[in-house]
């Protein structure tokens, strides 16, 4: 499979749009397209840009390796249940404490108010990507040995 093949698959599993994906990698909706089409070659940043936008490794979108997952997050023991609710918790207590009418929450002047429906969600959706990546990092360093696969 192609690179713009690989690209096209892992955005659509991550259910962007190509609008979307430009957003995040910032370049124009008509170069992820370009790509996707193999019209455009990338450089090395836009491969490395695409994989964290994507969420996969560089090898993956490269086509040196069949696994989208890179090797590092591979390894990250998987979340259970209860992991899960508490990302939940964590991350409704997060934005309740950002929209608050203390104004804990503020770049360069302006607060979550100021933002669009759009960037409100991709901040969600980028907090609760952290949670998660945070919970699963926590959970292989403190596991004893004894308790890990």
């Amino acid at each position: 499979m192609e690179i713009g093949s690989r690209i096209k698959v892992k955005r659509k599993e991550n259910r962007f749009t190509q609008i979307e994906l430009a957003k995040l990698v910032n370049v124009s909706p008509q170069v992820i397209s370009n790509w996707e089409r193999g019209y455009s070659d990338l450089s090395s940043n836009d491969v490395s840009r695409l994989a964290d936008a994507l969420n996969c490794s560089t090898e993956y979108l490269l086509g040196k390796t069949e696994s989208s997952k890179s090797d590092w997050n591979s390894k990250l023991p998987e979340l259970t249940a209860k992991d899960e609710r508490d990302i939940t918790v964590d991350l409704e207590k997060m934005i309740n404490n950002l929209e608050s009418k203390d104004g804990y929450a503020a770049y360069d002047g302006h607060s979550m108010d100021d933002m669009d429906e759009e960037d409100k969600e991709l901040l969600k959706a980028s907090l609760e990507n952290s949670l998660r990546l945070a919970k699963r990092i926590a959970k292989q360093k403190f596991t004893p040995i004894k308790y890990r696969d």
